[in-house]
């Protein structure tokens, strides 16, 4: 399912924690974290009528398949399985998490999801480096408080496994929900080639995202990722694997192991 976002409906999703960061004034004082948030709203409001932020996603039948995820799509003599493979955590505390631990061998649901933001944002202030630069990182948040706003809807209406939460966006930015959203790129799924099968299943060109040789997306401000449901469901951080897990998500990836050792450069 494609939705198409006004900005003023996202705005509200948007963490400037995050925002603020990224400018590098996360320490300064409130009155100007303020003062700029008070100015990039103008702007948002400003290009209300030019631009729009996106959201693509589906929902699947899944099972588990060891530290793989199965999922089902087609019906028919079209039907086949796609194989998400995940990585588990090898250092560190037991339990090792790994995400496909989320989902039952037997029968699950999984979402898949993408999210972005027209490419006027990354291309149309060229000739103001501070507009561009303040509109680069505003639509970084925008792609996030996207999904954000998404997953609600998903949760609570389209997949529907929460219709009656009743949570405010302070409360959901910091994940009070039942279920995760675990993004492309992220500590728990950091192969930034599983975009590839992310975009077999959702063909994401359907919201102008195009992949990179090494399954970056563009624009930049995308999201990309699954939605679980499971009430245990939680974020971990990957951290640093073994060559044995390598060698063994390698072969489930179907790549040679110095293109997945590239991938998963920084875990190594």
């Amino acid at each position: 399912m494609k939705i198409t976002y006004e900005i003023s409906q996202i705005v509200p999703y948007i963490n400037w924690v995050y925002f603020y960061y990224a400018w590098g004034i996360h320490s300064r004082p409130e009155a100007e974290q303020q003062k700029l948030r008070q100015e990039a709203e103008e702007a948002l409001q400003l290009i209300e009528d030019r631009y729009h932020t996106y959201a693509l996603f589906e929902l699947y039948e899944a099972c588990s398949d060891g530290d793989d995820i199965m999922v089902s799509r087609g019906v028919g003599s079209e039907a086949c399985s796609v194989r998400i493979p995940c990585l588990r955590q090898q250092q560190g505390n037991p339990p090792f998490y790994c995400l496909s631990d989320f989902i039952s061998p037997h029968s699950s649901k999984l979402g898949v999801f993408a999210t972005s933001v027209d490419h006027g944002f990354e291309n149309d202030f060229d000739a103001d480096p501070y507009q561009k630069m303040l509109m680069q990182l505003l639509a970084d948040r925008l792609a996030e408080a996207t999904a954000e706003r998404m997953h609600e809807e998903v949760r609570k209406h389209y997949w529907g496994y929460a219709p009656d939460e009743n949570l405010s966006i302070a409360e959901m930015q910091v994940e009070k929900f039942q279920g995760i959203r675990p993004a492309v790129g992220y500590p728990s799924l950091p192969d930034t080639s599983l975009n590839f099968v992310i975009d077999e299943l959702l063909d994401m060109k359907q919201i102008g995202i195009r992949l990179t040789e090494s399954g970056a997306m563009k624009p930049h401000a995308s999201v990309s990722g699954l939605m679980m449901a499971h009430p245990q469901a939680q974020y971990f951080s990957l951290g640093k694997i073994g060559e044995d897990q390598l060698h063994d998500y390698a072969r489930r990836r179907g790549l040679p192991v110095e293109v997945v050792r590239k991938f998963l450069a920084a875990n190594l």
